[in-house]
């Protein structure tokens, strides 16, 4: 019987819409059965999909520190676990086996985030404004430029931009009965549970984003506005009218990247001002394994499984004892010697799930709190984790890298913003 036959025997309103419908989801489900296309000559960035140097993070062992040496397979004891790159701030991860550092951090880290206009200003948004704990469950990709990609082409918009950001996030479908096809669509897997987009790594240099101010906590800097590339279904994800154009996302801009003091050594020092581009204050996040541990099991009432992911850090160690880093002023990851500038002070971030984008109402906030308020520079809030700046501006980390302790010494946090908004590492 042929679609139109099917039609003509309709014998009320109510089996059309049932019809169209379903003819609608068979129609958008087979264009969705398409593998998405990967962008043209380029290759991804970091580890295959389903692979992660996290796999066994709960392991009890990594409660325990190690002597500073080499294990019995003859690595480092002290070592690099794993790497992160947040190309897409408070959104999801990509982990790596060797990154990249340049003067912001690690290569492509929070090189871009989604602001919204008030008060005459454009103003950052991250995990912990109230409605965008949406952002964890949004992920991005990187890829770059690869010459020997079969279909690589110098004059492929994806080269002439030195790579491209490809956006994932999940479908959402309007609400009442105009959504049950798409619904019925996604439980029937003929429709992906995801949309996805990209956006030029680089602007290039014959595009038209212009350059705008943004404001993140105290700073204002100029950066690229990507807000025309957004689709209206990612302005539904995130509750926002795209006629008001009220949300964007920003592309930093190297030449404006935020030059940082506080903490962090002098120019005098060490040859360069450090510096960021949306990282909160300080290039690079270093936790350790160990201490996350301590503060999991202090919250597994709560929270049984409590993920390091949660924490954001670039730059995941294994080997010293839980909070042996709190006094760490000086260490080199391989052969680069980088200056632990202080500790990190936490907020309520880490109460939202990466996984599900849920926010817990206490932990693991409240735990920290209880016995991690340790530096006289703030002590309302808790600290885990340190912000490190290297001491040369570019270089590459591998998993696996040896940690050595080159000084230790006290600390003394220097805040930027008012008691409770101190928030870095996101």
């Amino acid at each position: 019987m042929s679609i139109v036959e099917i039609l003509l025997g309709v014998n009320s309103p109510v089996d059309l819409v049932v019809i169209l419908s379903f003819l609608a989801v068979l129609y958008f489900g087979l264009k969705s059965l398409k593998p998405p296309s990967r962008p043209k000559g380029c290759r991804r960035l970091g580890l295959p999909p389903g692979q992660s140097n996290l796999d066994d993070e709960f392991d009890s062992k990594y409660s325990h520190g190690l002597p500073n040496g080499q294990d019995t397979h003859g690595r480092p004891s002290w070592r690099v676990k794993a790497l992160f790159s947040y190309p897409l701030k408070s959104c999801g991860a990509v982990e790596l086996q060797t990154s990249n550092v340049v003067p912001t951090g690690l290569e492509f880290d929070r090189q871009f985030v989604f602001a919204e206009y008030i008060d005459d200003v454009w103003n950052i948004r991250t995990l912990r404004n109230a409605g965008f704990n949406r952002l964890a469950l949004i992920h991005p990709q990187i890829w770059i430029p690869d010459p020997s990609a079969p279909d690589y082409d110098a004059d492929l918009t994806e080269v002439k931009s030195q790579g491209v950001m490809l956006i994932s996030y999940p479908r959402t479908p309007p609400a009442g009965w105009h959504g049950l096809p798409i619904k019925a669509g996604m439980a029937l897997r003929i429709l992906e549970r995801q949309h996805t987009f990209q956006v030029p790594l680089f602007p290039p240099t014959d595009s038209e984003f212009p350059l705008v101010p943004v404001k993140i906590w105290k700073d204002k800097t100029l950066a690229y506005d990507y807000g025309k590339l957004l689709p209206a279904s990612l302005h539904a994800y995130l509750g926002s009218d795209p006629s008001t154009g009220t949300l964007t996302l920003f592309r930093a801009s190297t030449p404006h990247s935020r030059q940082i003091f506080r903490n962090a050594p002098r120019k005098e020092d060490i040859g360069f001002q450090p510096n960021t581009a949306f990282a909160d204050a300080y290039p690079i996040h270093l936790l350790n394994i160990a201490s996350h541990r301590d503060v999991a099991a202090r919250c597994s009432y709560a929270i049984p499984r409590l993920s390091i992911r949660r924490f954001r850090a670039n730059i995941i160690i294994q080997g010293p004892t839980a909070f042996a880093e709190d006094h760490w002023k000086r260490i080199s990851i391989g052969d680069t010697e980088i200056h632990a500038s202080c500790r990190t002070v936490r907020c309520r971030l880490p109460n939202v799930d990466p996984l599900s984008g849920d926010r817990h109402d206490a932990e693991p906030d409240r735990t920290l709190k209880s016995y991690r308020r340790i530096d006289d520079g703030d002590r309302t809030n808790a600290c885990l984790g340190m912000q490190l700046v290297p001491s040369k501006e570019e270089f590459v980390v591998r998993v696996g890298d040896a940690i050595e302790v080159l000084e230790t010494g006290p600390h003394q946090y220097i805040k930027m913003l008012a008691p409770g908004e101190n928030v870095e590492g996101v």
